[in-house]
C-alpha cells in the first residue's frame, strides 16, 4: 500500500470517526429504519474510500450528505422499480408465493451485478431503463458524450444478457 492510500484511509477514517453518528441521524429523518440509516451511512464511507485519494475537503458533512443522498435515491429507484415490476405482474396474472419470491430474488441478483458496474456505467443504465431518459438528456445530466452513454449502455446491455443467461441456465437445472 502507497503512502498516498494509506493517508487515504486515514483521513476516511477520521472521516468516519467525527461524522458517522450525524449521518445516521441525517439519514434516519429520510429512511425512518435505524438499520437503512446505517447501512446506507456505511455504504457511504465505503464507496469514499474507494474513491481516489482526497484533497483537502472543506465541507465534510456536504459531501458525506451528496454521497448518502445518491445512495438514498438509488435505493428509491430500486424499490420504485420493484413495485411497478411486481404491480404490473398482478395485473398480468395472480401471482403465487414462490413465484413472487423467485422474482424477488431474481431482482436481488441483478442488483447485486449492477452494483459491480462503474458508478457512471450504473447510473446511465439506471437513468435510461428507470427515469426513461434519452441518451441526450443522459449526457447533459452527467456531463458525458452521447458516445460514452453509448458504450455504458452497451456494457450495462451485456451485463444484463450475461444474467439472462444464468438465470436461464439456473432454471434449466431445477427443472
Amino acid at each position: 500500500m502507497s503512502g498516498a492510500e494509506l493517508c487515504h484511509r486515514h483521513t476516511v477514517d477520521g472521516l468516519f470517526r467525527a461524522h458517522y453518528r450525524w449521518l445516521c441521524a441525517f439519514l434516519r429523518g429520510h429512511v425512518h429504519d435505524r438499520a437503512s440509516s446505517e447501512d446506507i451511512a456505511a455504504e457511504t464511507f465505503a464507496q469514499l474510500l474507494q474513491a481516489p485519494a482526497l484533497t483537502a475537503i472543506r465541507e465534510p458533512r456536504a459531501l458525506l450528505t451528496t454521497i448518502a443522498r445518491r445512495l438514498l435515491y438509488q435505493r428509491w429507484r430500486r424499490a420504485d422499480l420493484e413495485r411497478r415490476h411486481r404491480q404490473s405482474i398482478d395485473v398480468d396474472y395472480a401471482a403465487s408465493p414462490e413465484d413472487l419470491v423467485t422474482l424477488s430474488q431474481t431482482l436481488h441478483r441483478l442488483d447485486h451485478s449492477l452494483q459491480r458496474l462503474p458508478g457512471k456505467v450504473r447510473t446511465t443504465f439506471l437513468l435510461a431503463r428507470i427515469d426513461g431518459l434519452t441518451y441526450p438528456q443522459i449526457a447533459a445530466e452527467l456531463g458525458i458524450s452521447q458516445r460514452s452513454v453509448s458504450v455504458y449502455m452497451t456494457r450495462s446491455q451485456a451485463l444484463c444478457d450475461r444474467h439472462s443467461a444464468n438465470q436461464f441456465l439456473q432454471d434449466k437445472r431445477s427443472a
